[in-house]
């Protein structure tokens, strides 16, 4: 009867076990469950007799390692263990990228200059901040052209702008327009968010990864893996194209002597008004023919 009985369990244990209503294991978890069965044969000491028993294996928790998603189980491209470079094809990929799971890795270092692990955190640190201060710029840089005049005309103050309304910068002059005190605040608060983020990735944080400081007010920041992921690939990437836009900026504005406004009206004023432009000019020349 005992034997009936244990039976019976096994039957009924089995299944709720493996389809996870039973205990911390639910069905939709990214990696399932192993559940191992197995019979084990064991004496009665009260009657000698011996009985086969039906045991239900619980499945013991993975380690934490193991438990973590690995650059693979993402729907993302990667550079990870691909010999040849992607961002140059018939150049093999050096060996710590081969190795790199970080956002925006295409096997691109020609010179050779991430020849550590350790190294390449650190170049991707500083890669990081120059991205997030460029695409700073690249937004703030034709707002201060466009505004900059009626900012001063409300605060009283002189603008910084040259007659070309061209902003202050090392090959357009007029950095000594700029008040001390500014460039004090600057230089402090960006000393201060460096040696933050300096201090963190010494101490070794679990969840740290370079560029990650703990901003994110507006939690932002996906709580998955693959997003995540998205998010980082987004960032480098805008910031990139953000670093090369405005390096645009300073020698197009040194070439032409023009404001970037002026020279690609059509990106920073209304369409209509680059249409009336564009006829008046049209008109004009009609007229003179």
């Amino acid at each position: 009867m005992k034997t009936v009985a244990a039976a019976i369990t096994s039957f009924l244990l089995a299944p709720t076990v493996t389809t996870g209503f039973l205990g911390h294991y639910p069905a939709t978890h990214a990696r399932s469950a192993t559940v191992v069965s197995k019979s084990s044969t064991t004496s009665d000491p009260e009657d000698g007799i011996i009985r086969s028993v039906a045991g239900v294996g619980i499945p013991q928790q993975e380690p934490l390692e193991a438990q973590q998603e690995d650059p693979e189980d993402c729907r993302l491209p990667t550079q990870r263990g691909k010999t040849m470079s992607e961002s140059i094809p018939f150049l093999k990929c050096p060996a710590v990228l081969v190795e790199s799971n970080l956002a925006g890795n295409v096997g691109f270092d020609p010179l050779g200059f991430a020849s550590s692990e350790e190294n390449l955190l650190d170049y991707r640190e500083a890669e990081i901040k120059h991205a997030r201060l460029a695409m700073l710029a690249a937004i703030g840089w034709p707002v201060s052209e466009l505004e900059d005049r009626n900012i001063a005309e409300y605060f009283h103050a002189p603008s910084v702008l040259d007659n070309g309304d061209r902003v202050p910068s090392i090959l357009n002059g007029g950095l000594e327009r700029i008040d001390p005190r500014f460039w004090g605040f600057c230089l402090g608060l960006t000393a201060a968010i460096d040696l933050y983020g300096v201090s963190k990735s010494r101490r070794g944080s679990a969840d740290y990864f370079p560029g990650n400081i703990g901003f994110d007010p507006l939690n932002l920041f996906p709580p998955d893996r693959e997003g995540r992921e998205k998010m980082k690939l987004a960032e480098i990437k805008h910031g990139r194209v953000a670093m090369l836009g405005v390096v645009g900026y300073v020698f197009e504005e040194y070439v032409t002597k023009a404001a970037v406004v002026d020279d690609t009206p059509i990106l920073f004023q209304p369409i209509t008004e680059t249409l009336e432009e564009v006829v008046s000019e049209v008109v004009s020349a009609t007229l003179l023919l």
